[in-house]
């Protein structure tokens, strides 16, 4: 459909008017679309609304003007954060002079003190949409600010302000701003309630990350247990050391004490470079390692430029250690082998980091590379030389883990070619022609003629194909013979080169990356869900290690000459119809209704080239792991009641269907 069919006379002239172009104000594009927001309205986002209101409080505490922050979780659902900083300001807004600057933050789209850095130095909000944000998203909203030795009020549903600012007369002994709010049951679901154990882990972590803050705890007593206290109080003065201690209680590891420290930019770079980086890591034969990074105290589970300039850091210090041991094959140690067995907390400071999304899951300022490489590099090559025991027996480890990864390296070479001889079937695999596992990735694709376009888009070196015709078997609860018997499922196993269930090896993955690439509507989706299902249930090392993927191909192509564009959905697709593509003439909009109907370039620069692609990397959430199976027994298990009370809970979050 061309954009001047928009335009077009039709049936449907008499109906089409300017009363149907829609003009959202305000905050209601957050309650339109919340998850452009806050990724989604199911529990990570519903609590994404506390780390939003918290992440202020902590910025207040980061900057030097709060110590005290309190999190309390009432009997009805709704959640207070108190600190006692400096207070939102209150006076009325240089451009809405009959608006508060209280109410301009809290019902303003990308208003906020952080934009200039004049307010904060470093801060963990910065796209002035997260207070705002849960103002939007919540039936009920109190903030009080005691600001001037004064105490103020107001309240908000849904985004709007119900009646102006108060003032509730003088409170001298008290300081900051309180926020309170209540999760709208519309957007999240009548059932949907914010649980006090992850509220409690939040407000810990916090605590860790800057050691200059105390974090009060509360709960209604009726939601308290084993578990979760009613009060507790968090301060750590060790910060990130005491964190990692924690979390390895119990574990041997190679050093006694972890390398852990503190690094200002400004000491080390010069005053024109505010911000900080902290860290503490430790290598333990007992247990996978993991890594656990931080930006300005705002969790990014997908790491980032500062992962990346840590773990250069290590391996470099480590590389030049085992040459001043003479130890030759510390040149064979690799990132992969450091971060093996390694456990490591790294926290960064800086200002005006970006991010990839609103909800801050991976840090891309270039600069936090150099920045945190340099600073850690010194001090860990000061730490190895002052404690040669625990760095001889590191380095020993490490070398003993590259001597692994190569002897798999060797036999996975084997093992490809021999596997590359039995799977050359007509329709199946479509394999690369690398013999390494690193970079590689195998995509499963829906059927014959989005193979075929995949193997023409495809990337011949790392980038294997293995085509599915119709949807695979539904695992959970299928007997092991059923398994065996089924034709697509033998020729995925044999193609990942690896077992089923208890049998199953991360170790034999012949593949760095599965990438499930199924089609846009709600059969894809299906087919989807099973091979997750499957994945889930037989091979769960797979995801845990971060090895399986979702491709994001987008819905629309849209054409103005020789500019081109991809539109992932309906609103990024009316985005571009708004701005325009910077070309001449009317715009031409393809909606691909499947993966087949894509050529081979469209296919490549949208879902295929690793520079110019989408991922969604498949997780389970470490802190509620029980959830997640609940919830696959709950959708594809055997009993059709359970799907049934699962859609009669939610169907009413459905915007639109795709049938």
């Amino acid at each position: 459909m061309a954009a001047d069919d928009l335009f077009a006379g039709g049936a449907d002239d008499a109906t089409y008017d300017a009363s149907s172009i829609e003009v959202l104000e305000g905050l209601e594009p957050v309650r339109k679309r919340p998850g452009m927001y806050i990724g989604g309205t199911d529990e990570r986002a519903l609590h994404h609304l506390v780390a939003e209101v918290l992440d202020n409080a902590m910025d207040e505490a980061v900057a030097g003007h709060a110590n005290r922050i309190e999190v309390e979780l009432h009997a009805d659902g709704s959640c207070t954060i108190r600190d006692n900083g400096r207070g939102i300001p209150v006076d009325p807004h240089p451009r809405f002079p009959d608006k508060s600057a209280l109410e301009v933050i809290l019902c303003t789209l990308h208003a906020g003190g952080k934009f200039s850095g004049k307010a904060y130095q470093t801060s963990g909000g910065l796209h002035g949409v997260g207070v705002s944000v849960v103002n939007a998203l919540s039936d009920h909203v109190r903030v009080e600010v005691a600001r001037n030795r004064t105490l103020y009020a107001q309240e908000f549903s849904r985004g709007i302000p119900q009646g102006g600012l108060q003032t509730l007369g003088p409170t001298p002994n008290r300081r900051g701003t309180t926020v309170t709010f209540h999760p709208d049951p519309q957007i999240f679901g009548a059932g949907s309630r914010l649980k006090p154990a992850r509220l409690l882990s939040m407000a810990r972590s916090k605590a860790y990350l800057f050691s200059g803050v105390e974090i009060r705890w509360k709960c209604a007593a009726e939601l308290a247990d084993d578990q979760t206290p009613e009060q507790a109080v968090f301060h750590f003065p060790g910060g990130l050391s005491d964190y990692l201690k924690e979390r390895l209680e119990g574990s041997a590891t190679y050093s006694e004490k972890p390398f852990a420290g503190k690094v200002s930019f400004a000491e080390k770079f010069g005053a024109s470079t505010p911000g900080s980086v902290e860290w503490a890591i430790n290598w333990t034969p007992s247990r996978d390692g993991f890594v656990q990074s931080y930006c300005n105290t705002v969790p990014t589970p997908e790491g980032g430029t500062h992962e990346a300039g840590f773990w250069a850091a290590i391996l470099k210090g480590i590389r030049a250690y085992g040459e001043l041991a003479s130890n030759r094959k510390a040149a064979n140690i690799t990132r992969e082998d450091v971060q093996a067995g390694g456990s490591a907390m790294i926290s960064v400071f800086i200002r005006e980091p970006d991010f990839v999304g609103q909800t801050k899951d991976r840090l891309s300022t270039a600069e936090a590379q150099r920045l945190v490489e340099q600073s850690v590099r010194d001090h860990f090559d000061n730490w190895l030389a002052a404690d040669t025991k625990s760095a001889g027996a590191i380095l020993d480890y490490l070398v003993l883990k590259a001597e692994e990864r190569l002897r798999r390296k060797a036999e996975k070479e084997t093992s490809r070619k021999s596997a590359t001889k039995k799977l050359r079937l007509p329709g199946k695999l479509v394999d690369c022609s690398s013999n390494s596992r690193e970079g590689t990735e195998l995509f499963l694709v829906e059927g014959d003629s989005a193979g075929g376009s995949a193997k023409m888009a495809r990337l011949r070196e790392i980038q294997a194909l293995l085509p599915l015709r119709g949807k695979i078997l539904n695992v959970l609860g299928a007997a092991s013979s059923k398994m065996g018997q089924n034709q697509e499922l033998n020729d995925l196993c044999q193609a990942l080169g690896t077992g089923l269930g208890s049998k199953f090896s991360v170790e034999d993955l012949r593949y760095e990356k599965i990438i499930i690439m199924t089609d846009a509507d709600v059969d894809g989706a299906h087919i989807a869900a099973l091979l997750m299902t499957f994945f889930f249930t037989q091979m769960r090392p797979m995801i845990d290690h971060g090895h399986l993927y979702l491709a994001c191909p987008p819905l629309y192509r849209l054409t103005q000459g020789a500019h081109r564009v991809y539109a992932m959905d309906d609103a990024e697709k009316d985005m571009w119809l708004e701005r325009g593509l910077g070309g001449r003439g009317k715009i031409d909009i393809s909606r691909f209704k499947g993966l087949g109907e894509m050529d081979a370039k469209d296919l490549k620069e949208t879902t295929m080239n690793p520079a110019t692609r989408k991922l969604i990397r498949v997780t389970i959430d470490e802190d509620e792991p029980g959830e997640t199976s609940g919830l696959v027994e709950r959708l594809m298990g055997k009993k059709p009641e359970l799907r049934f009370q699962y859609i009669q809970e939610n169907a009413r979050f459905v915007e639109e269907l795709d049938v």
